[in-house]
């Protein structure tokens, strides 16, 4: 559905928001995971059309994005990291206006994807009294309006609390069927249960990708916890790859990413995909698949 072949972006100052990336993937949820910086938006806003690569090719069901950039606009739907809106309107005027543009003429769709994001009952308030997380949901709700093949988000959960979230995950499962979703983040807790497959980069390069269940499978062995003070915790945090620090009753619970164990009596749990994440983030080269 979507190849990528040995795509480059330069920038006029020199520097390569995206680095000989190749990739291949069908339907369902791509989650683009990668630290603020690793050309997550960049790698996008060139999928979309918004930029033209330096060298390389894009292709979506046999369409050169560069080429016929108009041909994916009509079967596009995309959410930037930065969402902007007309204050002065409703959500419901602002969202039949972007259907329109789209063109989507069912008085029906807009209400539908209102009810979708739980906005249907402040249709009628300017977007100026919206919260930050309110025009997220809006800016979901206008990528999805027309039904697209394709559905970009970029950092989509930012602003959403923690039921928001699980809405925006759940919707995003449902409209995946038959259709490609790419969703960016340096969140792994925001793809975990909804990414079929899942590529990480890396200061513009692909570092490893695949399903979630083959890049835990590669964590395998690589994850240690254990139990310890809080004055030996600021010890290891200097000297560890920490994952995550859980402070109880008999001490601080430590998971830690490494291929030796830091402490003695550490033990090997199951990875978690942010373990898996921060052991990929560490591999000195990029794998392109798991395990290889």
């Amino acid at each position: 559905m979507l190849s990528i072949r040995s795509l480059s972006k330069k920038f006029k100052a020199g520097n390569f928001g995206v680095r000989n990336f190749s990739l291949e993937v069908e339907s369902g949820i791509l989650g683009l995971l990668g630290p603020n910086g690793a050309g997550k938006t960049t790698l996008m806003q060139m999928v979309a059309t918004l930029l033209k690569p330096t060298s390389g090719e894009i292709r979506f069901r046999g369409i050169d994005v560069a080429e016929e950039p108009d041909a994916l606009r009509a079967r596009l739907g995309y959410l930037p990291q930065n969402f902007g809106v007309y204050d002065n309107l409703t959500a419901r005027e602002f969202l039949t206006y972007i259907a329109s543009i789209k063109g989507v003429r069912s008085k029906y769709r807009v209400q539908e994807m209102l009810e979708a994001v739980n906005l249907h009952t402040s249709a009628e308030r300017p977007l100026a009294g919206f919260s930050g997380g309110m025009k997220q949901r809006l800016g979901i709700a206008q990528a999805l309006i027309n039904e697209p093949d394709l559905v970009i988000v970029d950092e989509p959960t930012a602003g959403l609390d923690p039921e928001e979230r699980v809405r925006f995950r759940n919707l995003l499962s449902e409209v995946a069927e038959g259709r490609l979703v790419i969703l960016s983040t340096h969140i792994a807790s925001d793809i975990e249960s909804s990414a079929t497959r899942i590529a990480i980069l890396r200061e513009g390069s692909l570092v490893v990708c695949g399903s979630p269940e083959e890049l835990l499978q590669a964590a395998v062995g690589h994850v240690w916890e254990t139990v310890v003070s809080s004055s030996e915790l600021e010890h290891l945090q200097s000297h560890s790859r920490v994952s995550r620090a859980v402070r109880r009753s008999d001490g601080v619970h430590v998971r830690f990413v490494g291929s030796e164990a830091p402490v003695s009596g550490a033990r090997q749990p199951s990875p978690t995909l942010e373990d898996a994440y921060l052991h990929f983030m560490s591999s000195p080269e990029p794998q392109g698949q798991p395990g290889k």
